[in-house]
C-alpha cells in the first residue's frame, strides 16, 4: 500500500467519526431544538449575540485552531507513526466529546464560562480551583499565541528588532479585539482569516500530493524519540490541539453565547474539532515527508524551534510567494485563538466578579490588568511557557471530561463516552507531572505506576459518587434577569 494512502485513510476515519460517533454522542446528550438558548434569553449585544450557524461554526473553528494543530504534530511525529493514531483516535473519542460536552453544558448553564460550568457539576471547590486554573491557562495561551506568530512573522521579515515590533502589534490587536463586541470579530474579521487559513492548508497538502515525495519516510513503530523521551505519556501532552485540548473548553462558552439552536452543537463543537484534526494530519504528514529523518527534524527544532520548521516547510513546498502566503496562514491560527483566549479570560473574571460587560469601561477594568500580566510573562522563555501550557492544557481537558461524565449521569444516560477518555487522560497528566522535570522528577517506572493508580482511584471515586451526582447536579439554570 502506498504510504500516502495512510493520510487519506486517516482523514476518512475522522469524517466517519463525525458521522457515526459524533451522532452517537449527540444522541446520548439529547439536545432540544425547542429549548431557548442563552443568546435568546440573555441578549446583550456584546457577548450574547444571535448569529447564523455557519458563522458560529467558523468562529469556533478559528477559536480552537491555534498553533497547537501545527506545532504539536510537528513535535509529536518525533515519536513516530503513533502520532497519527493519536490524532485520529484522540479527535473522535476524546477531543470531539470534550468539545461537544463543554459547549452544550455551557448552553444549559446560561453560557457561563467553563469554571462556573464545572462548579455547577462537580461542586464549589472545583469552581474556585477552575477559576484560578483557567485564568492561568488562558493567560499562558495568550502569551504563547503572541510569541508564536511574532516568531513566524519575524522569520518572514528577517530584520533586527522586528520580533519586538510584531510582539507589540499583536498585543495591541488582541487588546482591541478583547474589548470589542463579538459580532465585530465574527462578521468582519473571521471571513478574512478563513480565506488565509484555507490557502495555507490547501497549499501545503496540494503541493505534497502533486509533488514527487517519499511519504512518511521515517515512520518506524520501533524507533524511539531522537532524544530518548518516552512516548508514554509525553506524546499525549505534546499533541494537544488536533487531538484533545482543554483550551477548547475555555472557548466553547464564547460560541455557546451565539447559538440559537441546541441541535447545532454537533456541527459547531464536534465538527470543528474534526476539521482541526485534519489540519493536524496535514502538518504531521508534511513533517514526516519533507525531513529525511527524525534526527534531521529534531536538529532544526532544538536549534530554532517549531516556527522555523513551519517556515521551512512552507517555502520548500510553495516557493517564495506561496511560502509567504502559507506562513501567513499559519500565523492566522494562533492569532484567531490568542484574541479569544484573552476574551475568555475577561469573561471568566467577569463571571467571578459578577460584573456586567455591556459597558466599555467595565470591560477595560478587567482587560487592562490581564494584559499587564501577559506582557510580563511574554519575557519568559517560549519553550518553558510551552511545557507548562501543555500540561495545564491537558489537565483542564481531563477535569472537563470528568464534569461531562457527571452531567451525563445526571441526564441518566451513557456516561462512559466521557468517563473512559477522562480516566485515560488522568493517567496521562498524572504520570507526566510525576515524571517530568517541571513536576516532581520521580523515576519513570514509578511515575507510570503512580499515574495508573491515580487514574484507577479517580474512576472508583467517580463511580462511587454517581448517585450523589444524580441528585445534586442541576440540568440547567434560568436566565439572569
Amino acid at each position: 500500500m502506498p504510504p500516502i494512502i495512510y493520510f487519506f485513510l486517516s482523514v476518512a476515519a475522522l469524517l466517519a467519526g463525525y458521522m457515526v460517533y459524533g451522532r452517537l454522542v449527540e444522541r446520548v446528550f439529547r439536545p432540544d431544538e425547542n429549548r431557548a438558548t442563552p443568546t435568546v434569553t440573555m441578549a446583550d449585544g456584546v457577548d450574547y449575540v444571535s448569529l447564523p450557524a455557519k458563522e458560529v461554526w467558523l468562529n469556533q473553528f478559528l477559536c480552537i485552531s491555534a498553533t497547537g494543530p501545527v506545532f504539536g504534530p510537528i513535535l509529536g511525529i518525533l515519536y513516530g507513526p503513533a502520532a497519527l493514531l493519536w490524532i485520529v483516535l484522540g479527535c473522535i473519542f476524546a477531543g470531539g466529546v470534550h468539545d461537544y460536552l463543554s459547549g452544550m453544558m455551557s448552553i444549559r448553564y446560561r453560557g457561563e464560562s467553563i469554571p462556573d460550568v464545572v462548579g455547577h457539576v462537580l461542586g464549589p471547590a472545583f469552581k474556585v480551583f477552575m477559576r484560578l486554573f483557567s485564568l492561568l491557562l488562558l493567560v499562558l495561551v495568550g502569551v504563547v499565541f503572541v510569541q508564536a506568530p511574532a516568531s513566524l512573522l519575524d522569520s518572514l521579515t528577517r530584520m533586527e528588532g522586528d520580533y519586538i515590533i510584531w510582539l507589540v502589534l499583536i498585543f495591541a490587536y488582541y487588546f482591541l479585539v478583547t474589548i470589542m463586541p463579538i459580532e465585530v470579530l465574527i462578521e468582519r474579521l473571521n471571513p478574512f482569516f478563513a480565506v488565509v487559513l484555507s490557502i495555507m492548508a490547501l497549499g501545503v497538502i496540494g503541493s505534497l500530493l502533486t509533488g514527487d515525495y517519499n511519504f512518511y519516510q521515517w515512520a518506524d513503530w520501533h524507533k524511539p524519540h531522537p532524544d530518548g523521551y518516552p512516548l508514554w505519556p509525553l506524546m499525549f501532552i505534546t499533541i494537544a490541539c488536533g487531538a484533545l485540548s482543554g483550551f477548547h473548553a475555555t472557548q466553547s462558552p464564547i460560541t455557546a453565547r451565539c447559538m440559537v439552536n441546541e441541535r447545532q452543537g454537533r456541527l459547531v463543537f464536534y465538527g470543528a474539532m474534526i476539521v482541526e484534526g485534519v489540519i493536524a494530519l496535514i502538518w504531521a504528514t508534511a513533517g514526516m515527508t519533507l525531513f529525511p529523518t527524525a534526527e534531521a527534524l529534531n536538529e532544526v527544532l532544538n536549534k530554532s524551534g517549531p516556527a522555523k520548521v513551519v517556515s521551512d516547510i512552507c517555502f520548500m513546498l510553495l516557493g517564495e510567494m506561496g511560502g509567504m502566503m502559507a506562513v501567513l496562514g499559519v500565523v492566522v491560527l494562533p492569532v484567531t485563538s490568542g484574541d479569544t483566549a484573552f476574551r475568555a479570560a475577561r469573561l471568566v473574571m467577569a463571571d467571578f466578579l459578577r460584573l456586567p460587560q455591556k459597558s466599555i469601561w467595565q470591560r477595560l477594568l478587567i482587560a487592562v490588568p490581564i494584559f499587564a500580566v501577559a506582557i510580563y510573562l511574554s519575557r519568559v522563555n517560549f519553550s518553558l511557557i510551552w511545557q507548562y501550557f501543555g500540561w495545564s492544557n491537558q489537565t483542564l481537558a481531563t477535569i472537563v471530561l470528568w464534569a461531562g461524565a457527571a452531567y451525563l449521569v445526571r441526564l441518566n444516560t451513557c456516561h462512559w463516552i466521557a468517563t473512559i477518555p477522562a480516566t485515560f487522560m488522568t493517567a496521562v497528566v498524572s504520570t507526566y507531572i510525576y515524571y517530568h522535570k517541571i513536576g516532581f522528577s520521580i523515576p519513570y517506572e514509578q511515575s507510570v505506576i503512580m499515574g495508573g493508580v491515580t487514574a484507577l482511584a479517580s474512576l472508583v471515586i467517580f463511580l462511587a459518587c454517581r448517585r450523589r451526582l444524580a441528585e445534586r447536579v442541576p440540568l440547567e439554570l434560568p436566565p439572569l434577569k
